[in-house]
């Protein structure tokens, strides 16, 4: 498990599915991924039988809350699109507990995330996707270090109209004065 001040990070299990279900269906949840029709039961499970094939720096991670003695699901992330050859990944995050929104839970759980590609899985570069109506996120990922490398115009379509989708990162070279800082 990777822990930070507030919040560990954990292998996800078939018990999270449930949850993850509810959070995927919620329209406030999924404004910002890449969802567009109802997800069913079935198809968290198949993306969880998935995600447990995947290569382990691959594999989503369950994002936890500690509360009093115990940890409460919050949200998932994971690596994807690793290229070892360059050594970058994309990562994505979802809080998907509205509860705890605003409280710092993403900006920790990205800070967990830099630390742990960059000193874990030797990385160079960590990118993310995030759609430019998305300003709550475009926040966190700035807190974090990321920053906008450029503007695919037009990239996403939701809602009936086009949105742009900007390219952050953050790199080991950023990475590490912001590491020193801490």
């Amino acid at each position: 498990m990777i822990y930070g001040k507030r919040i560990r990070l954990r292998g996800v299990e078939r018990s999270d599915v449930p949850k993850f279900y509810e959070w995927i269906n919620d329209p406030e949840v999924n404004e910002g991924l890449d969802v567009h029709l109802p997800m069913s039961m079935q198809d968290e499970e198949q993306w969880f039988e998935q995600s447990a094939q995947r290569a382990q720096a691959e594999k989503p991670m369950a994002i936890e809350m500690c509360e009093g003695n115990d940890w409460k699901l919050i949200g998932n992330c994971r690596f994807f699109h690793l290229e070892w050859t360059n050594r970058a990944a994309e990562l994505g995050i979802t809080i998907g507990d509205k509860s705890v929104w605003n409280q710092g839970y993403g900006t920790e759980t990205m800070q967990l995330l830099l630390q742990h590609g960059f000193e874990t899985l030797n990385l160079n570069r960590i990118y993310l996707r995030v759609y430019s109506t998305n300003p709550r996120a475009i926040h966190v990922y700035e807190k974090a270090g990321f920053v906008l490398e450029g503007t695919l115009r037009e990239d996403a379509y939701k809602h009936g109209k086009y949105i742009d989708v900007h390219i952050m990162s953050v790199l080991r070279s950023d990475w590490n004065p912001i590491k020193e800082k801490k």
